[in-house]
């Protein structure tokens, strides 16, 4: 069911596939007739569609957000993310097969690539509110690079994408809604909203599964973590950062404060 997700291009039909494979696994959960986990390879790129075309992030054009073209160029940008966001968690519950683990960590990271496939197309209602469409534009093309980078470390993985990138997320939409409140845009203001909400649980399964293999294998989770960070993610982080939210996602200070500065 991953493996398939990842191997469907087109956005639209890709989130249709991911909501109704997390459904299926949902269902059998409930009745008591768990799935098989299986074994299947996923691939090195997920498909994408022919657009939109992927720059450096440096050459993706920057609009202001005080216009309606630039709110839309906001919006492309978090659903070219919140794609992104669907192979990811699709990837990572398909890329470690050698590692045993407990059904949470796959119910968790089924509910989040379902979670982000609503995302996905909650935002692309909105920019078709907008005259816009994902695609329309140029988007970022580094955001698969922290998959290839952690393909074979799965606690590189759980460090860079929810606990680094999905953090991320939680600093800035705060002031992405206000951008959009000031414009009365409601049902943006709404979507972002929903998005926000469900990001903390996303940080918060990968601090859990992080903390979970740190314990098994007799690791102390911060030097750890800030060495992984410091291995895969290729810049210093940038503050101000939402302290409260982090925390509400198990992210403590001294995960993130100590990789302000280059290592």
């Amino acid at each position: 069911m991953a493996v398939e997700v990842l191997r469907t291009a087109d956005g639209r039909e890709k989130t249709a596939i991911s909501r109704k494979h997390a459904a299926t696994w949902f269902s059998a959960r409930k009745s008591g007739a768990q799935l098989p986990i299986g074994n299947c390879t996923p691939p090195d790129r997920p498909a994408r569609p022919a657009q939109p075309e992927l720059l450096d992030p440096r050459d993706v054009p920057r609009r202001r957000p005080g216009t309606p073209q630039g709110r839309a160029a906001i919006l492309h940008a978090i659903a070219h993310i919140e794609l992104n966001a669907v192979d990811l968690h699709w990837d990572l519950v398909a890329r470690f097969p050698e590692i045993d683990m407990p059904v949470g960590f796959f119910d968790d990271w089924v509910k989040a690539a379902d979670e982000e496939s609503k995302h996905f197309n909650l935002i692309c209602d909105c920019l078709e509110q907008l005259n816009s469409h994902y695609g329309a534009m140029a988007a970022h093309a580094g955001m698969w690079r922290a998959a290839e980078d952690t393909a074979h470390d799965i606690l590189g993985r759980l460090a860079v994408v929810p606990m680094v990138l999905e953090a991320r997320g939680l600093d800035v939409t705060p002031g992405m809604i206000q951008i959009f409140k000031q414009a009365r845009e409601d049902k943006t203001v709404d979507a972002l909203e929903v998005i926000y909400a469900e990001e903390v649980g996303h940080v918060a399964y990968g601090s859990k599964w992080f903390n979970f293999l740190c314990g098994r294998q007799g690791l102390d989770p911060q030097p750890v973590f800030l060495d992984l960070v410091r291995r895969y993610f290729h810049s210093p982080l940038k503050p101000p950062f939402n302290e409260e939210k982090r925390a509400q996602a198990g992210l403590p200070p001294d995960f993130y404060w100590p990789l302000t500065e280059p290592a």
